[in-house]
This record gives C-alpha cells, structure tokens and sequence, in this order.
C-alpha cells in the first residue's frame, strides 16, 4: 500500500495489536506516537472469579462491589470505562493446579478481533467529524502485532482450531520433570553447544521446547495430531498471524522464535540437533517459517471462527475493513518490542520494562554474545529494508530479569498495609532521604540474573528502633532498582570484556562532553513502576552519574514497538510512516523538530521526555552498593542453610 503523496488527503495511522499475559489491547498510532484510537480488554482468571464468589456470599449472595475494577499486575487499579473491558464469563487465564497457568487460544483471538473492531468503529466515527469540519480523514496504512513470548498454542492444520482448548503460558512450571531428567542425562559440554546455538539455558522450564514435548508426551489427542502430520506448533504471534491474514500464512518472526528453544541464532531457523534432543520429529509437526521482525506477513482479514463472538456492527466494520487489503507486516515479541519502542536502537543502548518483575534488555548490535554472567541471548528485531550495512541485519541482545518489581510494591500495599494505593510508594518513600541503613532484599521466589539462587528468600537487614515505614518503602524499591544495575553491570561485563574487567563504568565519573561516549550512557525506562517521579529518581542514583535514565513519552512502549516494526517493512521509504529509525526518534522525541529546532523550541527534547541524572554522592552511592552486596551473599542458600540440605544455586 502506497500513502498519499498529498497531505490533506489522508492522515496515516498504524494499527498495533498488543496482547500481553493479563490483557488485550489495539492501538492506532500517529507519526508523533500518540494514541489517537485504543480499546483493551483485561482479563479475568479462574481466581479472580474464585474471589468473586467468595465476595458475593459474604455479602449474603450480592455480588462483589468490585466487580468492574480489576488489579494490574503491579497492583494498579484498572475500572472498566468506555475504552477498557474487563471480562466477565469466559476467563482467559486459568491456573488448574499449582504451577500452572493456561490460557484459552479462542478467547485471545477473539479478543484481539473484539479491540480491533472496537477502535475501528471510533476511527470511523472520529473520521465523519473530521470530515464535516474539512480536515483530513485518518487512514489504517498497515498493522504491527506485539505479544507475550514462549507461550505455546497447538491447533490442527485440517480444521484451524485448537487440538486442546489452552495453550501453555511461559511462567507455566507444569515441565519441570522434563527439564530436570534431561539435566541428569546431559552433559556440560552437551548443555554448553546447545545453549551457544539458542543463548538460552537448555534448563528452564520457560521456553516452548520443554511445553511442547509436554503436550506431546500427557495429551492423546496431540499425540494422535503428531502422528498424521496435522498438528501445527506456535507461539502467540503464530496463531494471530494465521487466523488474520487471508491465506492462512503461518509464520513467526525471530525475536519469537529465538524464545522456543529450536532456533539457531546463527543460521536463524530451526535446527535439527535441538530438535532431536527434545525428541521433535520435524515431519510430523507443522512449525512456522521465521521471517524478520518487518515484513509482509498477508493483508489482514476477520476470520469467521469469531464472528459468533461478535456483535453484528463490529462483525461488519471489520468485513469493510478487510477490502482494503491492509498489510500486516511488524511482528515482535513483547520485550523486543519495548526496547524498539522506547528507541533503544543502537548497540550499548538498553531499556528495563518495570512490571510484576523487571526486564533489562542490552543492545549488542549485530555481534551475538553469549554471556558468561548469566544472561540470556536474543533478538532484538530485524528490519532487512533499512539502508545500511548493519541497519539491515538482525540485531542481538543481552536480557535479565529481576523477579519481583512491582510485585513488591503490591506487597507493601497488601501484606503491609502500608499505603492504600500502588502509586503512593514513591511519596511515601521520598518521606526520609535515605532508607536509614536498611536493605530489603525482594527474593520472594529466588533471585533470578545475575545471582541465579533458587533458595534465596526475601530478606529486610538492618532494621532498628529508628527504622519506620518510609525507610521499609524506600528500602524495597531500593532493592529492584540494586538489581538493575548488578544485571547491567554482569551485561557491561559481557558487553566490553577486558574493557570492563579492572573498572566498572557504572562507576566512572565522566564530563558532559565525553558523556554520550560512554559505553551505557541511557537506560530506557517504562512500565508500572517508572511512572513515578520518585522511584526513577532512586534508580538514578543507584545507577550513578554514568548512566541517565530516560522515560519514554509514550506509555505504550510495547504497541509502539510493533507499529515501529510495521512501518519499516516498506522496502521504499517514502511509503513509511517514518523513513528510518532515525525519523522515528525525530517524530517522537522532537515532535519532527531537528535537535537543533527543538533545543531552541518550547517543545524541547525535554519537554517530551523525562531525564532522571544521578543526584547521589559517590562515596554514598558506593557505601550503599557494597551493603547490598553483602546483604545479598547473607541472603543466598536460605533455604538450604535454614533446612540443612545443599543449595541449588545456578551459575
């Protein structure tokens, strides 16, 4: 599809489905990355309607006065409105035992149809006012998808339709057992080549590999789909893709397919040793082609299998809509997606996404590294139209995870009962100037990069007759944010090798005029917990006058992304949205000003983003770092040490 060469004739929009573990949502973004149509639908689980039942008999059969407000994963109260649905019957998510997480392939399609139906018929309405008024009509030029990796969906070739009515989540643990007797029969050096050829540990019940040998081995009715070369693997994207473009097409893109555990990085398509030690025939099961992250996936349509799940107006918006052959063609999962969003493009570049835990994502350009300090090796995005002898090749990252980030704030709130909402940890924690020797280890679960401790706990040090519930507050976001900078610090490790052995950067003080040379010197920061003022204030100072940290204007950063990776598949730029990756920093950052414009502008740089500089005293910063460190090696092995057996750490 060509956009108009005349301005007044059309204003493009790029359409973004986003669907999340918890939520769907689509969005239509403009060139200066505003949202100028949304609608999401949150969704409800099996024990969200358990507590429901529970509400209403104890208010004698009423239901729970709750019932149109539901809780982010952070702790944030989201109340259904004109632009958020919250589900009601049919839960998305159900959780049939302890450990595992399903979720019901149908409804996230029918979903996904519902929001994208929902901002058409607004676009619609918008564009009859525009129009009345003489102004420009908006137009859909194409559609970029973002979604929740490692979740695995089979479905039958024959029919379309799911073999078993859930797909696998990726915080599922349901695949332990496999994964623990393919550790005894593996040996290091069989574990080492494997995990060189996906960048991710051969031992992690995360990955698809381990879900799909497990729906192979308990479930008959995929068992028998294998054996007549029906069955049909693929993660989120897959099953979107296939169900919206009108050919069926069935593929994946690589930031996706580097989460299954099949990929080769190098050779970026699946590769038959890792398929053989998960005991895989390829013959047998349909697996998608990997494409880049912007490419012509099919022009969408609104597939029929949801139409009983539709109103008759929606049904038909979508059907008029679908004559206009609008392309699909962006495709990242979630976390690739952020970092393009928040336009961590350039190698050294990182972002962290706040949310339940926390993710760091580490730009390492086109040159793939597999970390010695535990973290993960992936894909970043792959845009092969942009000029440039790079620009056009797949680019990698270094990824760690914190567990608990946002979590702990709901801890706070809800165990502690120290503030009634989620966003009142920042003032409360700006109360004191320091956390008054206290340190709160969040290991509620273990710790996870760089430290990887499965017998961690968490863990408040330093407690005195001074201490109070600002200094407990400040001391728990404190803990997220110390385990920020020990995975970009175990990154940088990677990063620079022997640059990086005798000194830390993070630690180097360096002039303004040398500052946007240092090897890190923004961390993109979005998500629930960046939205406060005070807690990336904290951060910034842990992190220290190296690193800056940037907030994105856009709190989308993961739809973003996708509508990013959709206008880059144009292969001429003047069909794209933004012309490069460089436009897209100029329209969004500078609200298409030049840096020199906009630093001369009212609507400066700074005035679109929010830049958070070290406000720490060195000897402080360094004090504090080193309490964590120790507070960190007292809480390691907690479990074994409390219970007397060995710790099962992971190096």
């Amino acid at each position: 599809m060509t956009l108009s060469k005349d301005p007044m004739a059309e204003i493009p929009l790029i359409a973004s489905i986003d669907v999340g573990t918890t939520s769907t949502r689509a969005i239509l973004f403009n060139k200066m990355g505003q949202e100028v149509s949304k609608y999401q639908i949150e969704y409800s689980t099996t024990a969200t309607k358990d507590k429901e039942a529970a509400a209403a008999a104890a208010n004698g059969g009423d239901k729970s006065p709750q019932q149109n407000v539901i809780f982010s994963a952070e702790g944030v109260a989201i109340e259904a409105n004109e632009y958020v649905e919250i589900e009601v019957n049919d839960p998305t998510l159900r959780f049939p035992h302890p450990g595992w997480v399903e979720c019901k392939p149908m409804n996230i399609l029918a979903n996904v149809v519902q929001c994208f139906a929902a901002t058409l018929i607004s676009i619609n309405k918008v564009n009859e006012d525009r129009v009345a008024n003489n102004f420009a009509p908006y137009v859909i030029t194409c559609i970029g998808v973002t979604n929740m990796r490692e979740t695995t969906i089979v479905w039958s070739k024959e029919t379309g339709l799911p073999v078993v009515d859930y797909g696998i989540v990726w915080n599922d643990t349901r695949t332990m057992d496999i994964v623990n007797a393919k550790k005894s029969s593996t040996t290091l050096e069989e574990s080492e080549r494997l995990r060189a050829k996906t960048g991710l540990p051969v031992f992690s019940t995360y990955f698809s590999c381990s879900k799909l040998r497990w729906f192979l081995d308990n479930v008959p009715e995929v068992q028998e789909a294998y054996e007549k070369s029906d069955l049909m693997f693929g993660t989120v994207d897959t099953w979107l893709i296939y169900h919206l473009t009108k050919n069926h097409n069935f593929v994946s893109d690589v930031t996706n397919a580097s989460r299954t555990g099949f990929m080769n990085l190098d050779t970026l398509d699946y590769d038959p040793e890792l398929l053989e030690y998960w005991g895989i025939d390829q013959t047998k099961v349909n697996m998608p082609k990997i494409l880049p992250s912007a490419y012509h996936y099919g022009d969408f349509c609104a597939p029929e299998i949801t139409k009983n799940k539709l109103t008759e107006a929606a049904w038909k918006v979508l059907q008029d809509f679908a004559v206009k052959c609008v392309p699909i063609q962006g495709c990242l999962g979630d976390q690739s997606s952020s970092l393009v969003g928040q336009m961590a493009f350039k190698a050294g570049s990182a972002k962290c996404t706040y949310g339940t835990g926390c993710f760091l994502l580490f730009n390492t350009g086109i040159k793939k590294l597999i970390s010695q300090h535990g973290a993960l090796t992936t894909f970043g995005y792959w845009f092969p139209n942009l000029e440039g002898e790079e620009e056009c090749k797949p680019h990698f990252v270094l990824e760690g995870s914190v567990a608990v980030a946002g979590a702990v704030v709901q801890w706070l709130r809800d165990n502690l009962r120290l503030f009634p909402r989620a966003e009142d940890v920042g003032p409360l924690a700006s109360r004191v100037p320091d956390s008054g020797g206290v340190v709160f280890v969040p290991a509620f679960s273990g710790l996870f990069a760089p430290y990887w401790d499965s017998e961690a706990r968490g863990t408040i040090m330093g407690m005195s007759q001074f201490t109070t519930a600002s200094h407990i507050a400040r001391a728990a976001i404190e803990g997220v944010c110390f385990q920020a900078r020990a995975i970009l610090k175990a990154m940088s490790s990677d990063a620079f090798g022997e640059a990086a052995k005798d000194s830390d950067f993070l630690e180097e003080l360096v002039d303004a005029g040398t500052y946007e040379h240092s090897p890190l010197s923004i961390l993109a920061v979005d998500g629930g917990m960046s939205k406060s003022d005070e807690v990336m204030q904290i951060q910034a100072d842990i992190l220290g006058p190296c690193v800056k940290v940037r907030r994105s204007p856009s709190a989308e950063c993961t739809a973003l992304g996708a509508a990013i990776a959709a206008s880059m598949a144009y292969e001429n730029p003047a069909d794209r949205m933004w012309k490069d990756l460089e436009d897209v920093k100029t329209w969004i950052f500078r609200g298409g000003l030049s840096k020199e414009e906009a630093l001369r502008s009212s609507d400066s740089v700074s005035s679109r983003l929010k830049i958070f500089a070290s406000q720490s005293d060195d000897k402080v910063r360094r004090k504090n770092w080193k309490r964590w460190e120790t507070a960190i090696e007292r809480t390691k092995g907690w479990l074994g040490d409390a219970e007397g057996s060995t710790s099962t750490s992971v190096n």
